[in-house]
């Protein structure tokens, strides 16, 4: 039976067109896009095109305002060092508990380096508490760093309102907003967001390319410093075949965005009752504010490591968490900031689709996942039975 991938959240298949689209940049325009002559001029075109692409994407009102990154991880990193680096005065920065690790791992290094990185808290459904925020903002703030959407439980954070808030303070504004572009609309002329980080492999775009967008007039200090690429704001030869990948799966997103949105989140919905349906079960996240493809739900009793590995068992892909962190065998710092209930905790599954997801798939979904919830609960309440002693004793044999 064809493998079901619902763990898009981490990756997302590379779409063939843009696979097409990225080809012929490895082979006959093979050329470097910032040489002078017309193996150079020729690609240069393209990059230019590609850049207009993203930015149409995200509503960015210039193309200048698009670096080219090697993806989301860099792209975060650029943001916040260079506003530690360029606000006079100002050595504080703001984030929430739920990042992702590629914004709590470089704020944590910093806190062992002396600077002070304030950690916004959430409530039981993953909302940013406003009113901390607010507390933690402070004419010392360089900048506030807030994901657009958290890549486990899909809730979407207020990041306009965010941004405002920020800027009333003098700070700088970044949202990671990896998991949101391409899945719901953006326009960042409409808002006061100083910097964003998107990357091309959540959205059907190759690994290893993403962009940061730098407001324009915003003030910013490169993080890899060489050649003149990227209008200084980012040395080292162009990732062309990356780039136009990018930029293809950004045309492909723009034209598709409306119409699959709907459809991919009554697919989510569709999945996400079914199994609340099995019982003993929650849904994580705030669940009038998520993204459209993102469902957590967490099984009382359960394992979820066990849960995956039967799934996987059955060609069905999803996750504990994310990719970033899977391996650990602590609970997700996402659902301990959340407070979910420890019973609950540890059988937290994330599902999380595409525009490829098919209607066809939820329904196979739905069936292996209540043949593997059954057989769990009953190993489940077997091992405790057993430990409990109140197993009922074997027949010895005559």
């Amino acid at each position: 039976m064809r493998p079901i991938y619902l763990d898009n959240n981490a990756t997302t298949r590379t779409d063939p067109l843009v696979i097409a689209a990225m080809l012929p940049f490895f082979s006959e325009r093979f050329g470097n896009a910032s040489s002078g002559h017309v193996f150079g001029s020729d690609v240069a075109g393209t990059v230019r095109e590609a850049r207009k692409c993203v930015r149409a994407l995200i509503g960015a009102e210039f193309d200048s305002e698009i670096v080219f990154t090697s993806g989301g991880t860099e792209s975060d990193n650029t943001a916040i060092l260079s506003a530690l680096a360029v606000q006079e005065g100002r050595d504080q920065v703001v984030t929430t508990a739920v990042e992702h690790p590629a914004v709590l791992s470089l704020t944590n290094e910093l806190t062992r380096r002396g600077t002070t990185c304030h950690l916004v808290p959430v409530d039981s459904c993953g909302r940013i508490d406003v009113e901390a925020y607010r507390r933690a903002l402070s004419p010392r703030t360089a900048v506030a760093s807030i994901m657009w959407a958290n890549n486990e439980t899909g809730t979407i954070f207020p990041v306009e309102y965010l941004a405002k808030m920020a800027r009333s303070a003098g700070a700088l504004f970044h949202t990671d907003a990896v998991q949101s572009v391409g899945r719901i609309p953006i326009d960042l002329k409409r808002t006061e967001i100083d910097m964003l980080s998107l990357s091309a492999h959540k959205l059907h775009g190759p690994k290893g390319i993403g962009a940061l967008y730098v407001r324009k007039g915003t003030r910013f200090r490169p993080l890899i410093t060489g050649g003149p690429q990227e209008r200084q704001r980012r040395a080292g030869t162009e990732n062309v075949p990356g780039i136009i990948g990018l930029g293809k799966a950004a045309e492909l997103a723009v034209a598709r965005l409306e119409q699959e949105q709907a459809r991919i989140g009554a697919l989510r919905d569709r999945l996400e009752q079914r199994l609340l349906n099995l019982g003993h079960c929650m849904v994580l996240g705030d669940v009038n504010s998520r993204l459209p493809n993102t469902t957590g739900i967490a099984f009382e009793h359960l394992e979820g490591e066990a849960i995956i590995h039967h799934l996987s068992r059955a060609g069905i892909a999803a996750s504990v968490g994310s990719a970033c962190t899977s391996g650990s065998m602590e609970p997700s710092h996402v659902l301990r900031a959340m407070k979910v209930p420890p019973d609950s905790m540890n059988g937290a599954i994330r599902f999380s689709l595409s525009r490829e997801t098919t209607s066809s798939e939820i329904e196979r979904v739905v069936q292996v996942m209540a043949d593997v919830i059954a057989s769990s609960r009953a190993t489940s309440t077997a091992k405790q039975e057993r430990a409990s002693g109140t197993s009922l004793p074997m027949e010895l044999s005559p």
